[in-house]
């Protein structure tokens, strides 16, 4: 019986840390940091942008291994769909099966080339555990439902004033150079995001405390080392997996070294020693009018995932996933 594909899945919003929590854990032994999977067919087949060690991604050694075994022919095809199925709009009516114990993304024929996907790159990566940032909770639950795949969840949530202040900022698709910028939603379009993303995250899976764990940007900032540790044993990669089995040179310094991260923020690329540190520049550079705007269209999740409602004002404690 061949052995199920073990997949973190990265969920959340954007801008919370997930490109570093990503390329971290590739580090480790038996993690491969695939990146954002579910823009594979996309930005990978079709446009062949780079991949996280820098080549085009079909020159790329371990991408060019893994579309022998895909129908990278179909891939056009197979991202216009995806994008269908995951539309925002489709978020009411994925709640009602998921509460009836329905399969929330309903099957589809492209699902064999999906589960195929996983497989190929779990085999050709020579890894126990597939880490896939791409955050959206649909797609996230597409994925679970996909067969001989095991899925674990990873949520990811900063404060939401941090990543609406975050997405504002001008950055290339990948990289300084590139004049393709990365989305730049108003503020109120990221905090709505950040509210639904987050909370659907937490519908979805905080039922099930054996697949699904919380942190805080917030608290991997303040303790990376034990912080990841902590992920590498949530994902249960082997007794390989945990704080010393990871890239940290100090408590809150990692040396990476190149991954094959398909998609992502383009600090994805960044090699050798790196310090990891909260980015706080949010606290001064987001206007008066932006921060209360996120605060009032974000109030419902403020209290749920521990943040205050004032500028400056203290981060709780870290609490159980409820």
């Amino acid at each position: 019986m061949t052995r199920p594909v073990r997949v973190l899945y990265l969920a959340g919003s954007g801008r919370s840390g997930s490109t570093l929590v990503t390329t971290v854990l590739g580090q480790y032994a038996g993690f491969f940091a695939a990146g954002e999977l579910r823009y594979l067919w996309q930005r990978g087949e079709v446009e062949n942008r780079p991949c996280g060690c820098g080549l085009p991604f079909r020159d790329c050694p371990v991408w060019r291994a893994v579309r022998r075994d895909v129908p990278v022919d179909r891939a056009g095809g197979i991202a216009a769909r995806l994008r269908g199925r995951l539309r925002l709009r489709g978020v009411p009516a994925l709640l009602r099966r998921h509460r009836r114990g329905r399969r929330a993304v309903p099957a589809h024929p492209d699902d064999a080339a999906l589960a195929g996907l996983y497989a190929a790159v779990a085999r050709h990566a020579g890894a126990r555990v597939v880490v896939d940032s791409s955050k959206l909770p649909p797609y996230g639950a597409l994925v679970g439902a996909l067969p001989g795949v095991e899925l674990r969840v990873l949520h990811l949530v900063r404060d939401p004033r941090a990543t609406a202040f975050s997405w504002r900022r001008r950055r290339g698709l990948d990289g300084e150079a590139d004049q393709r910028l990365m989305s730049r939603p108003p503020v109120w379009k990221a905090a709505l995001l950040w509210l639904v993303w987050n909370t659907l995250t937490a519908r979805l899976w905080a039922g099930d405390p054996g697949r699904y764990l919380r942190v805080r940007y917030e608290d991997l900032t303040a303790d990376p080392e034990a912080t990841l540790g902590r992920i590498a044993a949530f994902a249960d990669a082997g007794p390989s997996a945990g704080a010393h089995a990871g890239p940290f040179t100090g408590p809150a310094t990692v040396r990476l070294a190149p991954t094959h991260s398909v998609a992502g923020n383009p600090s994805r690329h960044r090699t050798g020693p790196v310090p990891i540190a909260a980015d706080v520049e949010w606290r001064r550079g987001l206007s008066r009018w932006s921060y209360a705007v996120v605060t009032a269209l974000t109030a419902p999740g403020l209290r749920r995932f521990g943040y205050p409602w004032r500028r400056g004002g203290p981060v709780a404690p870290r609490h159980e996933e409820d």
